[in-house]
Protein backbone atom coordinates (compact mmCIF):
# COMPACT_ATOMS: atom_id res chain seq x y z
CA UNK A 1 0.00 0.00 0.00
CA UNK A 2 1.16 3.66 -0.50
CA UNK A 3 1.88 5.76 1.97
CA UNK A 4 -0.90 5.99 4.81
CA UNK A 5 -2.53 9.43 4.84
CA UNK A 6 -2.11 9.66 8.27
CA UNK A 7 -4.81 12.46 10.53
CA UNK A 8 -3.21 13.09 14.14
CA UNK A 9 -4.46 15.63 17.00
CA UNK A 10 -2.94 17.38 20.38
CA UNK A 11 -5.46 17.70 22.77
CA UNK A 12 -4.23 21.18 24.01
CA UNK A 13 -3.70 22.63 20.54
CA UNK A 14 -6.11 25.07 19.52
CA UNK A 15 -7.06 24.82 16.12
CA UNK A 16 -9.38 27.79 13.74
CA UNK A 17 -12.55 26.48 12.95
CA UNK A 18 -12.69 23.96 15.65
CA UNK A 19 -15.62 23.56 17.72
CA UNK A 20 -15.56 24.30 20.95
CA UNK A 21 -17.75 23.55 23.93
CA UNK A 22 -19.21 26.40 26.18
CA UNK A 23 -16.41 27.29 29.09
CA UNK A 24 -18.51 26.83 31.91
CA UNK A 25 -19.02 23.20 30.72
CA UNK A 26 -15.16 22.39 31.01
CA UNK A 27 -13.37 22.25 34.75
CA UNK A 28 -10.61 24.21 35.69
CA UNK A 29 -7.80 21.33 35.55
CA UNK A 30 -7.47 18.26 33.38
CA UNK A 31 -7.30 14.82 35.13
CA UNK A 32 -6.44 13.24 32.01
CA UNK A 33 -4.48 13.19 29.28
CA UNK A 34 -5.31 12.01 26.05
CA UNK A 35 -4.08 11.46 22.05
CA UNK A 36 -5.75 10.56 19.38
CA UNK A 37 -4.83 9.17 15.57
CA UNK A 38 -6.22 7.99 12.23
CA UNK A 39 -4.48 6.30 10.19
CA UNK A 40 -6.16 5.24 6.63
CA UNK A 41 -5.87 1.71 6.08
CA UNK A 42 -7.99 1.47 2.34
CA UNK A 43 -6.44 -1.58 0.44
CA UNK A 44 -4.76 -0.46 -2.76
CA UNK A 45 -6.13 -2.70 -4.68
CA UNK A 46 -8.97 -5.05 -5.66
CA UNK A 47 -9.24 -7.03 -2.94
CA UNK A 48 -11.60 -9.75 -1.94
CA UNK A 49 -14.60 -8.37 0.29
CA UNK A 50 -15.37 -8.87 3.53
CA UNK A 51 -19.07 -10.65 5.22
CA UNK A 52 -20.86 -11.78 2.51
CA UNK A 53 -20.28 -15.59 0.96
CA UNK A 54 -22.09 -14.86 -2.02
CA UNK A 55 -19.30 -12.24 -3.09
CA UNK A 56 -17.90 -13.72 -6.43
CA UNK A 57 -15.77 -11.18 -7.48
CA UNK A 58 -13.27 -8.73 -5.92
CA UNK A 59 -13.70 -4.98 -5.06
CA UNK A 60 -14.60 -2.38 -7.58
CA UNK A 61 -13.20 0.95 -5.73
CA UNK A 62 -14.17 2.46 -3.27
CA UNK A 63 -16.93 5.10 -1.76
CA UNK A 64 -14.78 6.35 1.13
CA UNK A 65 -11.67 5.49 2.60
CA UNK A 66 -11.43 2.96 6.09
CA UNK A 67 -9.51 3.44 8.60
CA UNK A 68 -8.04 2.71 12.12
CA UNK A 69 -8.90 5.15 14.54
CA UNK A 70 -6.89 5.22 18.26
CA UNK A 71 -7.68 6.59 21.44
CA UNK A 72 -4.72 6.72 24.29
CA UNK A 73 -5.84 7.61 27.86
CA UNK A 74 -3.49 8.71 30.79
CA UNK A 75 -4.96 9.01 34.26
CA UNK A 76 -2.95 11.18 36.77
CA UNK A 77 -1.05 7.98 38.77
CA UNK A 78 0.15 7.47 35.11
CA UNK A 79 -2.20 4.55 34.29
CA UNK A 80 -3.12 4.09 30.40
CA UNK A 81 -5.23 2.59 27.71
CA UNK A 82 -5.51 2.18 23.97
CA UNK A 83 -9.17 1.90 22.09
CA UNK A 84 -8.36 1.21 18.81
CA UNK A 85 -11.37 1.67 16.19
CA UNK A 86 -10.51 -0.29 13.03
CA UNK A 87 -12.77 -0.31 9.84
CA UNK A 88 -13.04 -4.56 9.14
CA UNK A 89 -15.16 -7.27 9.81
CA UNK A 90 -13.47 -8.71 12.54
CA UNK A 91 -9.69 -9.93 13.62
CA UNK A 92 -8.61 -13.39 14.33
CA UNK A 93 -7.14 -14.27 17.72
CA UNK A 94 -3.99 -14.72 15.90
CA UNK A 95 -3.70 -11.45 14.24
CA UNK A 96 -5.25 -9.31 17.37
CA UNK A 97 -2.59 -11.20 19.52
CA UNK A 98 0.10 -10.49 16.96
CA UNK A 99 -0.56 -6.80 16.90
CA UNK A 100 -0.91 -6.53 20.70
CA UNK A 101 2.59 -8.07 20.90
CA UNK A 102 4.14 -5.76 18.67
CA UNK A 103 2.12 -2.72 20.24
CA UNK A 104 3.75 -3.69 23.47
CA UNK A 105 7.91 -4.08 22.16
CA UNK A 106 7.64 -0.87 20.28
CA UNK A 107 5.47 1.30 22.14
CA UNK A 108 5.29 -0.32 25.88
CA UNK A 109 2.28 -1.11 26.13
CA UNK A 110 0.63 -3.95 27.99
CA UNK A 111 -1.16 -6.33 26.25
CA UNK A 112 -4.09 -6.02 28.47
CA UNK A 113 -4.37 -2.45 28.29
CA UNK A 114 -4.97 -2.72 24.31
CA UNK A 115 -8.71 -2.84 23.08
CA UNK A 116 -8.77 -3.87 19.63
CA UNK A 117 -12.57 -3.28 18.10
CA UNK A 118 -13.51 -4.07 14.64
CA UNK A 119 -16.22 -1.64 13.52
CA UNK A 120 -17.61 -4.80 11.32
CA UNK A 121 -18.29 -3.20 8.01
CA UNK A 122 -19.54 -5.58 5.67
CA UNK A 123 -17.54 -3.77 2.77
CA UNK A 124 -14.00 -3.85 3.87
CA UNK A 125 -11.20 -6.36 3.27
CA UNK A 126 -11.24 -10.19 4.04
CA UNK A 127 -8.51 -11.01 6.49
CA UNK A 128 -6.08 -13.90 6.62
CA UNK A 129 -7.94 -16.84 7.78
CA UNK A 130 -10.90 -14.93 8.85
CA UNK A 131 -14.45 -16.62 8.89
CA UNK A 132 -12.23 -19.16 6.70
CA UNK A 133 -15.73 -21.05 5.48
CA UNK A 134 -17.04 -17.80 3.82
CA UNK A 135 -14.92 -17.45 1.12
CA UNK A 136 -13.85 -19.11 -2.27
CA UNK A 137 -10.32 -17.54 -3.15
CA UNK A 138 -8.18 -17.85 -6.02
CA UNK A 139 -4.19 -18.19 -5.54
CA UNK A 140 -3.93 -14.24 -6.50
CA UNK A 141 -6.89 -12.82 -4.26
CA UNK A 142 -5.30 -15.50 -1.18
CA UNK A 143 -2.06 -14.00 -1.63
CA UNK A 144 -3.66 -10.31 -1.82
CA UNK A 145 -5.54 -10.71 1.32
CA UNK A 146 -2.18 -12.05 3.42
CA UNK A 147 -0.26 -8.91 2.02
CA UNK A 148 -2.90 -6.95 3.04
CA UNK A 149 -3.25 -7.98 6.48
CA UNK A 150 0.34 -7.37 7.19
CA UNK A 151 0.22 -4.00 6.07
CA UNK A 152 -2.87 -3.97 8.35
CA UNK A 153 -0.42 -5.10 11.40
CA UNK A 154 1.76 -2.40 10.40
CA UNK A 155 -0.67 0.33 10.08
CA UNK A 156 -2.73 -0.41 13.74
CA UNK A 157 0.68 -0.17 15.58
CA UNK A 158 1.43 2.67 13.76
CA UNK A 159 -2.05 4.83 14.99
CA UNK A 160 -1.68 3.58 18.77
CA UNK A 161 2.06 5.31 18.43
CA UNK A 162 0.90 8.08 16.92
CA UNK A 163 -1.89 7.92 19.76
CA UNK A 164 0.55 8.06 22.64
CA UNK A 165 2.94 10.28 21.11
CA UNK A 166 0.56 12.89 20.80
CA UNK A 167 -0.98 12.68 24.54
CA UNK A 168 -1.53 16.27 26.45
CA UNK A 169 -4.21 17.26 29.30
CA UNK A 170 -7.53 16.74 28.37
CA UNK A 171 -11.30 16.35 29.55
CA UNK A 172 -13.43 13.93 29.38
CA UNK A 173 -17.48 13.51 29.59
CA UNK A 174 -20.01 11.06 29.03
CA UNK A 175 -23.22 10.58 28.04
CA UNK A 176 -26.27 8.70 26.38
CA UNK A 177 -28.46 9.69 23.42
CA UNK A 178 -30.59 7.29 20.88
CA UNK A 179 -30.66 6.10 17.48
CA UNK A 180 -34.00 4.21 16.35
CA UNK A 181 -32.70 2.27 12.75
CA UNK A 182 -31.97 -0.58 14.52
CA UNK A 183 -34.24 -3.61 14.24
CA UNK A 184 -34.51 -7.28 15.17
CA UNK A 185 -33.61 -9.48 12.11
CA UNK A 186 -34.92 -12.83 13.64
CA UNK A 187 -38.22 -13.57 12.15
CA UNK A 188 -39.79 -16.63 13.32
CA UNK A 189 -41.23 -19.15 10.70
CA UNK A 190 -42.49 -21.99 10.00
CA UNK A 191 -38.53 -23.31 9.21
CA UNK A 192 -37.43 -21.99 12.26
CA UNK A 193 -35.92 -18.24 12.68
CA UNK A 194 -35.28 -16.89 9.26
CA UNK A 195 -33.54 -13.24 8.04
CA UNK A 196 -35.95 -10.45 8.09
CA UNK A 197 -37.65 -7.44 9.95
CA UNK A 198 -39.07 -8.09 13.25
CA UNK A 199 -40.06 -4.90 15.04
CA UNK A 200 -41.43 -6.47 17.92
CA UNK A 201 -37.92 -8.31 18.64
CA UNK A 202 -35.28 -6.97 21.26
CA UNK A 203 -33.01 -4.19 20.31
CA UNK A 204 -30.71 -1.64 22.16
CA UNK A 205 -31.16 1.95 20.87
CA UNK A 206 -28.61 3.73 23.84
CA UNK A 207 -25.66 5.49 21.98
CA UNK A 208 -23.00 6.03 24.46
CA UNK A 209 -20.58 8.81 23.67
CA UNK A 210 -17.27 9.90 25.24
CA UNK A 211 -16.06 13.35 24.69
CA UNK A 212 -12.26 14.60 24.57
CA UNK A 213 -11.86 17.76 24.87
CA UNK A 214 -8.74 20.23 25.82
CA UNK A 215 -8.59 22.50 28.67
CA UNK A 216 -10.04 25.26 26.77
CA UNK A 217 -12.83 23.26 25.63
CA UNK A 218 -12.03 22.32 22.28
CA UNK A 219 -13.40 18.72 20.58
CA UNK A 220 -10.23 17.21 19.98
CA UNK A 221 -12.17 13.65 20.09
CA UNK A 222 -15.03 11.50 20.05
CA UNK A 223 -16.25 7.97 21.04
CA UNK A 224 -19.61 6.74 19.93
CA UNK A 225 -21.38 3.65 19.83
CA UNK A 226 -24.14 1.40 18.83
CA UNK A 227 -25.78 -1.78 18.66
CA UNK A 228 -26.23 -2.65 15.32
CA UNK A 229 -25.21 -4.86 12.42
CA UNK A 230 -23.06 -2.54 9.70
CA UNK A 231 -24.90 -4.27 6.84
CA UNK A 232 -26.83 -1.86 5.24
CA UNK A 233 -25.06 -2.81 1.95
CA UNK A 234 -25.70 -6.02 0.51
CA UNK A 235 -23.24 -8.47 -0.96
CA UNK A 236 -24.48 -7.17 -4.45
CA UNK A 237 -22.17 -3.84 -3.19
CA UNK A 238 -18.57 -4.16 -4.28
CA UNK A 239 -17.08 -0.73 -3.08
CA UNK A 240 -15.04 -0.68 0.14
CA UNK A 241 -17.11 1.76 2.58
CA UNK A 242 -17.48 1.86 6.31
CA UNK A 243 -21.08 1.05 5.75
CA UNK A 244 -23.41 3.77 8.18
CA UNK A 245 -20.44 3.77 11.16
CA UNK A 246 -17.89 5.39 8.52
CA UNK A 247 -20.10 8.21 7.15
CA UNK A 248 -21.34 8.44 10.64
CA UNK A 249 -17.38 8.95 11.76
CA UNK A 250 -17.02 10.56 8.48
CA UNK A 251 -19.87 13.32 9.33
CA UNK A 252 -18.86 14.07 13.38
CA UNK A 253 -14.93 15.10 11.52
CA UNK A 254 -16.77 17.42 9.46
CA UNK A 255 -18.99 18.77 11.92
CA UNK A 256 -15.75 18.93 14.55
CA UNK A 257 -12.66 19.51 12.32
CA UNK A 258 -9.31 18.22 13.18
CA UNK A 259 -11.09 15.67 15.79
CA UNK A 260 -11.17 11.91 15.53
CA UNK A 261 -14.64 9.96 15.80
CA UNK A 262 -14.25 6.51 16.78
CA UNK A 263 -17.24 4.21 16.47
CA UNK A 264 -17.49 1.03 18.65
CA UNK A 265 -19.56 -1.53 17.68
CA UNK A 266 -22.31 -2.91 20.43
CA UNK A 267 -23.82 -6.40 21.06
CA UNK A 268 -26.35 -5.89 18.34
CA UNK A 269 -25.36 -9.24 15.87
CA UNK A 270 -29.08 -9.62 15.98
CA UNK A 271 -29.70 -6.36 14.40
CA UNK A 272 -30.35 -4.74 11.27
CA UNK A 273 -30.30 -1.38 10.14
CA UNK A 274 -33.47 -0.78 8.46
CA UNK A 275 -34.37 0.16 5.64
CA UNK A 276 -30.93 -1.42 4.18
CA UNK A 277 -29.84 -2.14 0.43
CA UNK A 278 -28.74 0.92 -1.01
CA UNK A 279 -25.50 3.46 -0.22
CA UNK A 280 -28.26 6.37 0.13
CA UNK A 281 -29.53 4.24 3.25
CA UNK A 282 -25.94 3.72 4.28
CA UNK A 283 -25.43 7.60 4.26
CA UNK A 284 -28.29 8.57 5.73
CA UNK A 285 -28.11 6.26 8.60
CA UNK A 286 -24.65 7.63 9.05
CA UNK A 287 -25.79 10.73 9.58
CA UNK A 288 -28.63 10.23 11.73
CA UNK A 289 -26.41 9.09 14.21
CA UNK A 290 -23.78 11.78 13.65
CA UNK A 291 -26.34 13.99 14.29
CA UNK A 292 -27.72 12.21 17.50
CA UNK A 293 -23.95 12.67 18.91
CA UNK A 294 -23.50 16.16 17.87
CA UNK A 295 -26.79 17.21 20.02
CA UNK A 296 -25.81 15.65 22.97
CA UNK A 297 -21.82 16.78 22.75
CA UNK A 298 -23.49 20.42 22.41
CA UNK A 299 -25.34 19.54 25.29
CA UNK A 300 -24.64 18.36 28.77
CA UNK A 301 -22.65 15.43 29.34
CA UNK A 302 -21.14 13.94 32.82
CA UNK A 303 -17.64 15.00 33.90
CA UNK A 304 -15.25 11.73 33.85
CA UNK A 305 -13.01 12.56 37.17
CA UNK A 306 -11.30 9.57 38.93
CA UNK A 307 -8.54 6.72 38.08
CA UNK A 308 -8.33 4.45 34.85
CA UNK A 309 -8.38 0.73 35.65
CA UNK A 310 -7.99 -2.68 33.39
CA UNK A 311 -8.48 -6.03 33.97
CA UNK A 312 -9.47 -8.90 31.97
CA UNK A 313 -11.07 -12.71 32.49
CA UNK A 314 -10.47 -15.92 30.30
CA UNK A 315 -13.14 -18.79 29.75
CA UNK A 316 -12.93 -21.61 27.66
CA UNK A 317 -16.85 -21.66 25.96
CA UNK A 318 -17.49 -25.33 25.33
CA UNK A 319 -18.66 -26.69 21.72
CA UNK A 320 -21.49 -28.84 21.03
CA UNK A 321 -19.62 -31.35 18.53
CA UNK A 322 -22.25 -33.73 16.11
CA UNK A 323 -21.25 -36.83 15.88
CA UNK A 324 -18.77 -38.74 12.99
CA UNK A 325 -21.78 -40.38 11.49
CA UNK A 326 -24.37 -36.82 11.48
CA UNK A 327 -20.44 -35.08 9.61
CA UNK A 328 -20.58 -38.38 7.21
CA UNK A 329 -24.14 -37.28 6.55
CA UNK A 330 -23.82 -33.45 5.59
CA UNK A 331 -20.52 -34.04 4.00
CA UNK A 332 -22.52 -35.65 1.16
CA UNK A 333 -25.45 -32.57 1.09
CA UNK A 334 -26.67 -30.41 -1.32
CA UNK A 335 -25.02 -27.18 0.61
CA UNK A 336 -21.54 -26.24 -0.71
CA UNK A 337 -20.72 -24.33 2.81
CA UNK A 338 -22.18 -27.17 4.90
CA UNK A 339 -20.20 -30.04 2.61
CA UNK A 340 -16.66 -28.52 2.74
CA UNK A 341 -17.09 -28.17 6.63
CA UNK A 342 -18.11 -31.57 7.60
CA UNK A 343 -14.80 -32.50 5.32
CA UNK A 344 -12.52 -30.28 7.42
CA UNK A 345 -14.46 -31.45 10.78
CA UNK A 346 -13.96 -35.28 9.75
CA UNK A 347 -10.39 -34.58 9.06
CA UNK A 348 -9.39 -32.90 12.27
CA UNK A 349 -11.07 -35.51 14.07
CA UNK A 350 -9.58 -38.31 12.42
CA UNK A 351 -5.98 -36.34 13.05
CA UNK A 352 -6.85 -35.67 16.95
CA UNK A 353 -6.83 -32.22 15.94
CA UNK A 354 -10.34 -31.25 16.79
CA UNK A 355 -11.14 -27.96 19.20
CA UNK A 356 -13.98 -28.22 21.72
CA UNK A 357 -13.55 -25.14 23.68
CA UNK A 358 -13.47 -21.28 21.85
CA UNK A 359 -11.01 -19.25 23.69
CA UNK A 360 -12.58 -16.41 25.24
CA UNK A 361 -11.08 -13.32 26.58
CA UNK A 362 -13.39 -10.58 28.37
CA UNK A 363 -11.35 -6.78 29.18
CA UNK A 364 -13.10 -4.63 31.30
CA UNK A 365 -11.76 -0.43 31.61
CA UNK A 366 -13.26 2.20 33.70
CA UNK A 367 -12.81 5.68 33.55
CA UNK A 368 -13.63 7.10 36.84
CA UNK A 369 -17.32 5.33 37.10
CA UNK A 370 -17.73 4.73 33.59
CA UNK A 371 -16.86 1.10 32.94
CA UNK A 372 -16.53 -0.54 29.40
CA UNK A 373 -16.95 -3.90 29.17
CA UNK A 374 -15.29 -5.43 25.93
CA UNK A 375 -16.83 -8.78 24.30
CA UNK A 376 -15.18 -10.79 21.47
CA UNK A 377 -17.40 -12.11 19.08
CA UNK A 378 -21.01 -10.96 17.37
CA UNK A 379 -22.60 -10.90 20.34
CA UNK A 380 -26.33 -10.59 20.34
CA UNK A 381 -28.54 -8.40 21.87
CA UNK A 382 -30.03 -9.95 24.72
CA UNK A 383 -26.27 -9.59 26.35
CA UNK A 384 -26.41 -5.79 26.87
CA UNK A 385 -29.84 -5.66 28.00
CA UNK A 386 -29.21 -8.07 30.59
CA UNK A 387 -26.12 -6.89 31.65
CA UNK A 388 -27.17 -3.33 31.58
CA UNK A 389 -30.28 -4.23 33.77
CA UNK A 390 -28.45 -6.20 36.39
CA UNK A 391 -26.01 -3.36 36.30
CA UNK A 392 -27.90 -0.11 37.23
CA UNK A 393 -25.32 2.16 39.73
CA UNK A 394 -22.67 3.03 37.43
CA UNK A 395 -22.15 3.83 33.71
CA UNK A 396 -21.89 0.83 31.70
CA UNK A 397 -20.91 0.54 28.21
CA UNK A 398 -21.16 -2.71 26.48
CA UNK A 399 -18.58 -3.03 23.59
CA UNK A 400 -18.86 -6.38 21.16
CA UNK A 401 -16.55 -7.81 18.05
CA UNK A 402 -13.56 -7.08 20.52
CA UNK A 403 -10.15 -8.52 20.13
CA UNK A 404 -11.05 -11.25 17.79
CA UNK A 405 -14.36 -12.51 16.45
CA UNK A 406 -14.28 -16.05 16.34
CA UNK A 407 -18.27 -16.81 16.43
CA UNK A 408 -21.33 -15.66 17.14
CA UNK A 409 -21.87 -15.39 20.82
CA UNK A 410 -25.61 -16.55 21.16
CA UNK A 411 -27.71 -16.44 24.32
CA UNK A 412 -29.81 -19.21 25.98
CA UNK A 413 -32.81 -18.06 24.62
CA UNK A 414 -31.29 -18.00 20.86
CA UNK A 415 -29.55 -21.59 21.54
CA UNK A 416 -33.15 -22.56 22.39
CA UNK A 417 -34.84 -20.99 19.06
CA UNK A 418 -31.64 -21.68 16.73
CA UNK A 419 -31.48 -20.22 13.63
CA UNK A 420 -28.64 -18.38 11.79
CA UNK A 421 -26.52 -16.76 15.17
CA UNK A 422 -27.21 -20.41 17.04
CA UNK A 423 -25.85 -22.50 14.51
CA UNK A 424 -25.23 -22.44 9.95
CA UNK A 425 -22.83 -19.18 11.10
CA UNK A 426 -20.23 -21.40 13.01
CA UNK A 427 -19.90 -23.47 9.44
CA UNK A 428 -18.71 -19.87 8.34
CA UNK A 429 -16.61 -19.32 11.40
CA UNK A 430 -15.07 -22.64 10.62
CA UNK A 431 -16.57 -24.07 14.08
CA UNK A 432 -17.12 -27.72 14.54
CA UNK A 433 -20.71 -27.39 16.34
CA UNK A 434 -22.71 -24.98 18.04
CA UNK A 435 -21.97 -23.49 21.65
CA UNK A 436 -23.04 -25.95 24.03
CA UNK A 437 -25.69 -24.62 26.55
CA UNK A 438 -24.69 -22.51 29.75
CA UNK A 439 -22.17 -20.01 27.87
CA UNK A 440 -24.65 -17.05 28.77
CA UNK A 441 -24.29 -17.61 32.70
CA UNK A 442 -20.77 -18.65 32.40
CA UNK A 443 -20.24 -14.80 30.34
CA UNK A 444 -22.25 -12.60 31.81
CA UNK A 445 -21.14 -14.05 35.47
CA UNK A 446 -17.31 -13.60 34.04
CA UNK A 447 -18.59 -9.63 33.78
CA UNK A 448 -19.91 -8.95 36.49
CA UNK A 449 -16.54 -10.22 38.41
CA UNK A 450 -14.87 -7.98 36.31
CA UNK A 451 -16.62 -5.22 36.90
CA UNK A 452 -16.55 -5.46 40.56
CA UNK A 453 -12.73 -5.87 39.85
CA UNK A 454 -12.28 -2.85 38.02
CA UNK A 455 -14.03 -0.55 41.07
CA UNK A 456 -12.28 -1.95 43.41
CA UNK A 457 -9.12 -1.99 42.59
CA UNK A 458 -7.68 -0.22 40.09
CA UNK A 459 -4.24 -0.87 38.76
CA UNK A 460 -1.88 2.01 37.31
CA UNK A 461 0.79 0.00 35.64
CA UNK A 462 1.61 1.33 32.12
Amino acid sequence: MGQSYVRLTTICVVLAGATSIAAQKVTPAAEWKAGLAAVAITPDEPIWMAGYANRNRPSEGKVQDLYARALAVEDGGGGRAVLVSIEVLGLTRALADSIAGRVQQKHGLDPSRLFLLSTHTHTGPVLQDALRGSYELDPEQSARVEAYTRRLQDQVVDAVGRALASMSPAHLAFGTTQATFGVNRRVPSERGFVFGVNPNGPAHHEVPVLRITSPDGQVRGLVFGYACHNTTLTGDFYQISGDYSGFASAELERMYPKSVALFVMGAGADINPEPRGTLEHARTHGETLARAVDGLVRGSLTPVAGRLAVRTRSLDLPLTVPSAEELRRRSTGDNRFRERHAARTLDRINRGELRTTVPYRIAGLRLGRLSMIALPGEVVVDYVLRLKREHERDPLWVAAYAHDVPAYIPSERILREGGYEADFSMIYYDQPGPFAPGLEDKIVTAVHDLLKAIASDPVRSR
